[in-house]
Order: C-alpha cells, then structure tokens, then sequence
C-alpha cells in the first residue's frame, strides 16, 4: 500500500563520521538527534509526507555545508 502525501511520516536516518561532534552542532536548531561517539541519529516527525521531504532537504543542506566546511578548514 503507498502512503499518501497528506499521511504523517517519520524517519530514522543514522550516520558516522569522524567529526560527529561538529556535524552535531549544525543539527541543534534543526531536528531530534542523538549522538554516539562517531555515529549521530536524527529522527524526524511530520504531519505530512510533504512536510517531511521539505525537512530532509533543510536537514541534509545542513548537514552538507557543515562537512564541507570541515573538510575545507582542515587544508
């Protein structure tokens, strides 16, 4: 059975990375997370399938830029 778009949706999306902490940081204004030594989890909840794609593309902006600038403050 497809979800409709107006259905609420969560997701669970898990990651490592060697800087954990500091990609963490750039998670604190925008969404539910934990973290764990090199590994970060962030969940996200929405009242629509919409609204959650909307928050993905913000969250992985994010978190994009933030390794970026990482990986450009270390040359």
């Amino acid at each position: 059975m497809t979800p409709r778009k107006s259905e609420p949706a969560r997701l669970i999306f898990r990651l490592k990375h060697s800087d954990a902490d500091a990609l963490s940081a750039s998670l604190y204004t925008e969404a539910e997370f934990s973290r764990d030594g090199d590994n970060i989890e962030v969940v996200e909840s929405a009242y629509s399938i919409v609204d959650l794609r909307a928050r993905w593309n913000t969250l992985m902006r994010g978190l994009i830029a933030s390794e970026q600038a990482l990986r450009f403050g270390r040359e």
